[in-house]
């Protein structure tokens, strides 16, 4: 750890676990790395230590997959941070979690996205991520009031990505809340594209209705936001080959693959999977550091 950051006009804070990609992000930011120490004790609890004095600016770079104890260890930096020199708190977050949580379907269900995101605006004064699952929320100043909320999307870089390897793609999304990702990259190299229709009927139990578009004899992308449980991508690309599709590939933002979704993905017939470093994850395949650093650079 480096003795003092006070001479830097701002630094980046980072887990040791996220030290290459923080340290690309902040290099090309103008921003100084430094890692945050983590111990853990045996009954679970964390010591946590930051460098003894902070700029006035100072960043946290934290994505939030598996979050709850991420979201711990921000509560508690990120007040330490306050009393050791910082006076504006960024939060980048190239995934945020609880954000499809935004609405109580049962009586006495907790609202999530609510919760966390003025957790979060408790925490800091400007909050950058890219792609977030807003569904029934314009805006993630509505989910986060931060004064700084800044969105970015990994559809543009997965469709240039898609581009060099499928250049005569048909772009489908596995069901309707994809739609604003596909047609986004889409437009940007004028291929067909349309959505699929899901009934959910439990976090692993889905059905799928394919899209009129013509299918048969196509080369085909699935492309979506987030990739969990992989069902609905399974199912999506069951349906497209029996269509007639040539093959079926994926292009993600959001690596979450839970433990066998990649292996039912594939075993669904599913080609290459594609996705982000937004999630570190062995499908990565473009990365978001320069567009999050741009974003620091116009921040500043």
């Amino acid at each position: 750890m480096a003795e003092s950051s006070a001479s830097f006009a701002g630094c980046l804070l980072h887990f040791a676990e996220d030290e290459a990609i923080a340290t690309r992000a902040a290099e090309a930011a103008g921003l100084q790395p430094l890692t945050i120490e983590r111990h853990r004790f045996p009954d679970g609890e964390l010591r946590l230590r930051l460098p003894p004095a902070l700029p006035a600016r100072v960043v946290f770079w934290r994505t939030l997959n598996d979050p709850n104890e991420k979201l711990v260890e921000l509560l508690l930096t990120t007040q330490a941070a306050r009393t050791l020199g910082a006076l504006h708190l960024t939060l980048v977050a190239p995934y945020l979690a609880y954000m499809r949580q935004d609405i109580a379907f049962n009586p006495g269900e907790v609202v999530s996205q609510r919760i966390v995101g003025r957790f979060l605006a408790d925490l800091f004064d400007a909050v950058i991520t890219v792609d977030p699952h807003l569904h029934r929320v314009a805006s993630l100043e509505e989910a986060i009031p931060v004064p700084d909320a800044i969105v970015l999307s990994g559809a543009p870089v997965l469709a240039d990505w898609v581009r060099q390897r499928r250049p005569d793609a048909v772009l489908i999304g596995p069901d309707e809340e994809s739609l604003q990702w596909v047609a986004q990259a889409a437009a940007r190299h004028g291929w067909d594209h349309a959505v699929c229709r899901k009934q959910r009927h439990g976090d692993r139990a889905v059905s799928i209705e394919l899209p009129a578009l013509p299918v048969k004899g196509r080369t085909v992308v699935l492309m979506d936001d987030v990739a969990s449980s992989g069902h609905t991508l399974a199912q999506a690309a069951r349906g497209l080959l029996a269509a007639g599709a040539t093959s079926v590939d994926v292009a993600v933002t959001h690596a979450l693959f839970a433990e066998g979704a990649l292996a039912l993905v594939k075993s669904a017939g599913v080609g290459e999977v594609w996705s982000t470093d937004c999630i570190a994850h062995s499908s990565n395949a473009v990365s978001m550091v320069p567009a999050l650093a741009e974003a620091l650079r116009q921040l500043s």
